[in-house]
């Protein structure tokens, strides 16, 4: 048997596999057996979605008037009366604890309630505070007395470009000096009017109240505020804060003159 020179046995036809030794030829072999044939399954049962959605085939009147139905809440809505707010003639009222523009609060005699402690400022999350707090001062020629504490507020200011109304500010006062007012039209076509200073956020004075600077009452310390032993004004304040503006009015006219 000559082999060429791929080792192929060139006597063996061509297309014919050589047989192995001791057996059948592959083309020899017996054929597989012919496979079973299965029945034709049942057609499946419809599920329960599907013989909802058969049930709720629309009939031939819901067919006609379901285009129509689209348009039920549009007619319950059309006749129904208007309620409109009238605003700026009528202004309707806020709750109780509505968050609206700050006020710095006031003690009985008219003295600050702001200690200066620049708490508010911290808890600020959008940085519209600014706080500067100063020492009081009853030396003679001092500035006067602002607040009961060490300290007080000399600058406020809160910007209400910035300001989102949270109220976190308030939480975070020590002396319930500042709170949040019922008012809420602050609107306005001025960015720098905007800015609020100290003397647009302080409470106005009310009876019994004085304007400071002034002394505490005789006898009273910062303590004595806090357990609300000072219910107004004592005319030794009154006197202080009258010779006070007489000598301030003095010394305006001697100026004046020169």
């Amino acid at each position: 048997m000559a082999d060429d020179s791929t080792g192929r046995d060139l006597s063996q036809p061509q297309g014919e596999q050589p047989r192995s030794e001791g057996g059948p030829s592959f083309s020899e072999a017996e054929p597989h057996p012919p496979a079973k044939r299965v029945p034709p399954r049942a057609p499946a049962k419809p599920s329960p979605a599907e013989r909802r959605a058969a049930d709720d085939e629309p009939g031939f009147l819901q067919s006609i008037f379901a285009p129509v139905a689209g348009f039920g809440v549009t007619f319950q809505t059309m006749f129904r009366k208007v309620l409109t707010e009238e605003y700026p003639e009528e202004k309707r009222p806020t709750e109780a604890r509505f968050h609206g523009r700050h006020q710095l609060n006031r003690h009985p005699d008219g003295l600050e309630k702001c200690i200066g402690c620049e708490l508010c400022a911290w808890a600020c999350p959008a940085d519209a505070i600014l706080v500067e707090g100063a020492a009081n001062d009853d030396t003679e020629g001092g500035s006067g007395r602002f607040s009961p504490g060490e300290r007080y507020g000399r600058v406020y200011q809160i910007n209400y470009l910035r300001c989102i109304f949270c109220g976190l500010c308030i939480e975070a006062c020590p002396t319930r000096a500042l709170t949040m007012t019922n008012e809420y039209e602050l609107a306005d076509s001025n960015r720098g009017r905007l800015i609020f200073e100290k003397e647009q956020l302080l409470a106005p004075l009310r009876q019994g109240m004085l304007p400071p600077p002034h002394p505490m009452p005789a006898g009273a310390d910062d303590q004595a505020y806090y357990r609300s032993e000072v219910a107004k004004a004592t005319p030794d304040q009154q006197a202080w804060v009258e010779e006070r503006a007489q000598r301030a009015a003095g010394v305006r006219a001697g100026e004046g003159s020169r």
